[in-house]
Formats: structure tokens, C-alpha cells, sequence
């Protein structure tokens, strides 16, 4: 059940970020930009941890 709440959640972080990168792009505001960055940068880490819950299964 983690998996799937993991990989989910790390989909919207990443799509989010992508859309803040584009309105700091687009804005010429590199803070904006920057935040993109870090939550695209989670959301990586997100679908990861979800990978790897599912590589486990009921190990863990």
C-alpha cells in the first residue's frame, strides 16, 4: 500500500516542480525556479522510496 501512496505523491511532486521551473523560467525569477528544482528533486526521491518498497514487498 506504501508503494503505490509513495510513488504517487513523488508523481505530483514531480509534476509540480516542473510546472514551477516553467513559471520561473517563464518569470525570470530564479527563486521560482529554484523551488522547481527541490520539489522535482523530491518527488524523484518519493517514486524512488516506492520502487524500492515494492522491489521489498513484505520484507519490510
Amino acid at each position: 500500500m506504501g508503494e503505490l501512496t509513495d510513488k504517487l505523491k513523488g508523481a505530483g511532486n514531480e509534476a509540480m516542480g516542473k510546472v514551477k521551473r516553467a513559471l520561473g523560467d517563464a518569470a525570470d525569477r530564479p527563486d521560482i525556479r529554484a523551488e522547481g528544482d527541490a520539489q522535482e528533486a523530491v518527488g524523484d526521491l518519493q517514486k524512488a522510496r516506492g520502487e524500492v518498497k515494492g522491489a521489498l514487498g513484505d520484507k519490510i
